[in-house]
């Protein structure tokens, strides 16, 4: 089972902007197309975070109705399985592809439609163009249960290589899609031409708006953590800019930044984490870090970049091929 929207390695690097142009052109690649305005002045979604009857939760109690005995002694566990928490870039929760014989067709074509509901409209043009990239398309990736849902604690997982994506019916309350996720791409060509390079290009912008001081702040001389520390940690001192010394026009390219990097997915996924971060200072929370050892091109475009705080991770190694990491947790 294979996407229709696989690139060409010469059709993305065609289409690329050189980063030098994108820098000295304001609002080039605005958001990618995820969704007009601010995603701190909110996206007109009443509640936040997803509920069981939210379309995605709906499909993914479906599909589970569906499941014979032996399908769900493959791929239902228990809530407590530690295979829930487990975080990587490249793995399968459990054996059972999409799209082998072990799904019958309706329940495949249920499974991608889990997918496309658990992402905005540009986000899910990008997972499909990644994932026929990186190992030819959704067909190639695993999903799991974890409790049924319904239930008072449940997940449904999709895992494979570069992208991990969950969803909880806001069973597990302060919890932005239920648990850490995962996405990159892996080309290797050049910054540029990864699929999540928008991303890149919004947080430098920030890097580009700031003084002197503030980025003798954001320049870390080090190399970005290791994946191992991509899940929130409640610290009393982050490395780095805070957002809160920044000017108001500032902090609305951090703004934008942010609502390039949740715009990929479901709006009350975004909702949800403006909600917990607002409730410990909103962006005010945040620092910024840029790391200077990796600048792949010396062109001071920085493509190891992290934003954290209390509540939030967003770990970006683009080196060129990517792996980047989401957590927002109460």
């Amino acid at each position: 089972m294979k996407s229709i929207h696989q690139p060409s390695r010469e059709s993305v690097a065609k289409n690329a902007r050189t980063r030098r142009d994108f820098l000295g052109t304001a609002g080039a690649l605005a958001a990618t197309s995820v969704g007009a305005g601010s995603w701190l002045a909110g996206s007109g979604v009443v509640h936040a975070g997803s509920s069981l009857s939210s379309r995605a939760e709906t499909v993914i109690g479906e599909m589970y109705e569906s499941l014979t005995e032996n399908q769900r002694a493959a791929v239902c566990k228990s809530f407590n399985d530690p295979l829930r928490k487990q975080v990587n870039a490249n793995w399968h929760v459990v054996k059972a592809n999409i799209g082998s014989d072990f799904y019958s067709k309706s329940q495949q074509y249920m499974a991608l439609e889990i997918v496309k509901q658990l992402t905005s409209e540009s986000g899910h043009e990008t997972i499909l163009k990644q994932t026929e990239y990186d190992d030819g398309g959704l067909g190639s990736y695993s999903v799991a249960w974890f409790g049924k849902p319904g239930d008072s604690s449940f997940e449904w997982m999709l895992t494979g290589r570069h992208l991990t994506l969950r969803a909880d019916g806001n069973t597990q309350k302060k919890t932005v899609f239920g648990g850490p996720i995962v996405y990159g791409h892996g080309q290797e060509s050049s910054p540029e031409d990864n699929l999540f390079y928008f991303q890149t290009q919004k947080v430098n912008r920030v890097f580009a708006a700031l003084d002197p001081e503030q980025r003798k702040k954001a320049l870390l001389a080090t190399d970005i953590p290791d994946e191992s520390d991509v899940l929130v940690q409640a610290r009393d001192f982050y490395a780095g800019l805070s957002v809160s010394q920044l000017s108001d026009d500032q902090r609305q390219l951090v703004n934008e930044a942010l609502t390039s990097i949740l715009g990929v997915y479901r709006e009350e996924d975004a909702a949800e984490a403006k909600q917990i971060l607002d409730e410990v200072g909103g962006l005010n929370s945040l620092n910024l870090q840029f790391y200077a050892n990796d600048d792949l091109l010396s062109d001071g475009v920085w493509d190891m970049w992290r934003i954290v705080g209390q509540r939030a991770t967003i770990h970006f190694r683009g080196a060129p091929h990517v792996h980047a990491f989401i957590h927002i947790q109460g």
